[in-house]
């Protein structure tokens, strides 16, 4: 396969999701002082309309934690029963230690499970899939947390519109367990580290593009993106990822129920469907309501927009994850019946 690896697993199963998110809403009124007409064209491109952003203080394993406490209770399982934490951030809590260490007591979970970060973005959530039921089917963790979500708007220039008004704040919080009847999950997993200037925070870790001329006058530690250079990447990579995912799974467009892109933007979502020949019914967009919540979209679609249609019924799924890195990362797979799907507010 030209788009990456191809992955599968076999014999475990997505149980449950809940997404949460904070419960300030930014309009795009907010922005009208600062960026006058500019706004609206803004939002013609990205089709922001509301999106939740974080108080000062407010992290995301906060959010993460809230809406695993609210998966356990409403499946029921035991904190004694979880065998490993997967959190997926570009925002944890320190540089150290790991903040799913931290979350494995912040949750009350039992010492000694596995418990690990993945600093990925807009790819982490197919990422995180992939590890979590690659650790239930080998045997290693029969009960996985998978945690992923970003609070990205901590890391905003406010001058900057391109970023300022794209981008919101969730935690997520999916539960993977072994399922030897489960039917077989095909991933393809790709990486073209090329592109990493394109959208990064360039300053504030241990290494510093302060002499680098695209990043010369840049504030400190807030996130650079050149929306051209993704755009392109994104034409050119998520088409062939989509192709690729359903022939590596032995699927037609006809079988799937929904194909879940990340919520880059609405017009590049409404592009690439185009694109790769999918019917505009079965792409769910909530980036009207929600922005750009990088590592958090797909989970919080299935929360959000697919919630009922997961929790009464199996349905296959084409999720499809792909910016910052570049990484990309897809996952066909059949979810449901959910013992859970809900979105709330922290």
């Amino acid at each position: 396969m030209k788009s990456g690896t191809v992955a599968r697993t076999r014999g475990s199963r997505i149980a449950g999701v809940v997404s949460c998110v904070p419960p300030r809403i930014v309009d795009n009124a907010y922005f009208t002082d600062r960026f006058g007409d500019k706004v609206n064209d803004v939002v013609k491109m990205t089709g922001v309309q509301t999106r939740h952003w974080v108080e000062p203080g407010v992290t995301t394993s906060d959010l993460c934690a809230r809406a695993a406490n609210r998966l356990l209770d409403g499946l029921a399982w035991g904190r004694d029963t979880i065998d490993a934490v997967v959190f997926v951030s570009q925002t944890p809590d320190f540089r150290l230690p790991a903040t799913a260490c931290t979350l494995q007591d912040r949750l009350g979970l039992r010492t000694g499970i596995v418990a690990f970060d993945v600093p990925l973005g807009c790819s982490g959530y197919p990422y995180g899939l992939w590890l979590a039921m690659m650790m239930a089917q080998t045997g290693a963790a029969r009960r996985v947390l998978l945690l992923v979500g970003d609070t990205s708007t901590i890391m905003n220039d406010p001058d900057d519109r391109s970023t300022v008004m794209l981008f919101g704040d969730a935690g997520t919080a999916t539960a993977i367990e072994a399922a030897p009847e489960a039917p077989e999950a095909t991933f393809i997993l790709g990486t073209d580290g090329g592109g990493a200037e394109n959208l990064i925070v360039p300053k504030g870790a241990f290494r510093t593009c302060a002499g680098h001329a695209k990043f010369g006058n840049f504030p400190a530690d807030t996130l650079y993106m050149d929306g051209g250079e993704i755009f392109n990447f994104t034409l050119k990579a998520v088409p062939a990822l989509i192709r690729d995912t359903m022939e590596a799974a032995t699927h037609e467009v006809g079988d799937y129920d929904a194909f879940v892109l990340h919520q880059a933007n609405a017009f590049m979502i409404r592009h690439l469907a185009k694109k790769a020949k999918l019917d505009p019914a079965r792409v769910p967009i909530n980036i009207d309501r929600y922005g750009n919540t990088s590592s958090a979209t797909i989970p919080l679609v299935m929360s959000s927009d697919l919630s009922s249609a997961l929790t009464s019924g199996e349905r296959l799924l084409g999720l499809f994850g792909f910016g910052v890195g570049y990484s990309w990362a897809s996952a066909s797979l059949t979810v449901g019946d959910l013992g859970i799907a809900d979105t709330i507010i922290l």
